[in-house]
């Protein structure tokens, strides 16, 4: 399957035409005549959202919680207020050409309210409430027959069982709303097990747990016009549920398989009238891929489009939500991989090894074309602090590369693959 945007079909009507019947034009920025981004959070995504912004002329506007957070340190516009607070969501919209998303914990209630004020939410409440609860998503995925592990919803310790028996123990129990990097996900090998989880949330989402051979992902973006672009199939590498490594494009994997797992892409964002970038996280088993999770805003598995693809995902992002037409989406190298740098024991109390300018300067000395995204925040262990990628012609050459520069600083460790030498 081409990763080239995909055209609208042509007998549709010209978005450009004239419409007497259209809303008023959206408001643009006076001073640059270009139109303005809000964005609901301050994190990493926001941060790099705001550096593609830039590049298309425009400095992205933030809703942040306090002005410490990774966008607020370098955003010129920034708003500080909480994503559960609707004046505040209000006050950040206002003016705004669209109001987007770096993560998907605002209420979906405050979003439903917004679109009837006449914000234009990108993606809107219906599509994003997808990536919210997961029971809504296993809901759709089911009526669109589409694949995906055996589930059920559940309200007590019997129906964990009964879903049990049928695919058998273990089974993994997951909340529906709030879970993120491995958090609200709990593999029981008994329904007591779930008991607190029951009390505490009221219905759970259970599902088999699946013969996994590997976690894949896509990222697909969609324009409000219907354009879609579809990266290249990547593998994501998962330890204790957050991802450290994704290698783009996905090692050994057949064709058929990569091109049936973007068109299950690009019809999950079509079903669910995404607008802006989703990523569709994967299970492969010896079967087939099955849908894990979706992600409604750039992702961890897709940082590495920033160097490694024509197009990077914050750029596609901003252009899809304006409805501007998606850029290629072809790789910049035969092998690309991202590894991020979590907080390691470089950030333990009383580390007296080298800091983090001079882990800088060794890793830009010893990993010259290596390169590095620091996210401003806060060190302490197991925090994503950053990330690095690399490119190259051999994957194994390139992941040894990009693994090395992580680890290095994260813990100050050099592998014995790339010793230091004396001076630089």
């Amino acid at each position: 399957m081409s990763s080239d945007p995909a055209s609208p079909d042509p007998a549709s009507p010209d978005p450009a035409s004239p419409d007497p019947a259209s809303p008023p034009p959206a408001p643009t920025d006076p001073r640059t005549g270009l139109p303005v981004v809000a964005m609901v959070g301050g994190g990493q995504l926001a941060r790099m959202t705001h550096q593609a912004a830039i590049a298309l002329g425009q400095s992205l506007r933030v809703l942040s919680t306090g002005p410490d957070e990774s966008a607020a340190l370098v955003a010129a516009d920034v708003r500080i207020g909480d994503h559960r607070d609707l004046d505040a969501l209000r006050a950040v919209a206002d003016g705004a050409t669209v109001l987007t998303f770096d993560h998907e914990h605002v209420p979906t209630e405050h979003l439903r309210t917004l679109a009837a004020e006449g914000v234009r939410v990108a993606p809107g409440p219906d599509a994003l409430v997808h990536a919210q609860d997961k029971l809504v998503l296993r809901r759709a995925l089911a009526a669109a027959g589409e694949p995906q592990p055996a589930w059920a919803e559940v309200e007590t310790l019997q129906g964990i069982t009964d879903l049990a028996e049928s695919v058998g123990w273990p089974v993994v129990v997951k909340t529906p709303r709030g879970g993120y990097d491995g958090r609200g996900v709990f593999v029981v090998g008994a329904a007591e097990e779930a008991a607190g989880l029951l009390e505490a949330h009221g219905r759970l989402l259970v599902e088999e747990r699946v013969p996994l051979v590997r976690e894949l992902a896509v990222l697909v973006a969609r324009s409000p016009f219907g354009q879609v672009a579809v990266w290249p199939v990547v593998e994501t590498v998962q330890r204790d549920g957050i991802n450290t490594e994704v290698l783009a494009p996905a090692p050994d994997l057949d064709e058929d398989t990569a091109t049936a797992a973007q068109e299950l892409a690009v019809r999950v964002a079509d079903r669910v009238g995404v607008v802006g970038v989703m990523a569709v996280e994967l299970f492969q088993t010896p079967d087939g891929v099955l849908v894990n999770e979706l992600a409604m805003r750039p992702h961890n598995s897709g940082h590495w489009t920033i160097e490694g693809a024509r197009t990077s995902q914050f750029e596609q992002h901003l252009r899809a939500v304006l409805d501007y037409p998606l850029g290629s989406t072809a790789m910049a190298a035969p092998a690309v991989v991202m590894a991020n740098v979590l907080g390691g024991r470089a950030s333990e109390p009383g580390w007296d090894g080298p800091g983090l300018d001079e882990r800088v300067h060794h890793l830009m000395a010893h990993w010259p074309d290596v390169k590095l995204h620091w996210y401003g925040k806060g060190q302490r262990p197991g925090r994503k602090l950053g990330h690095v990628t690399a490119l190259g012609e051999d994957l194994a050459e390139v992941r040894a590369r990009a693994v090395a520069a992580a680890r290095y600083l994260a813990d100050g460790v050099v592998d014995p693959a790339f010793a230091f030498p004396e001076e630089h």
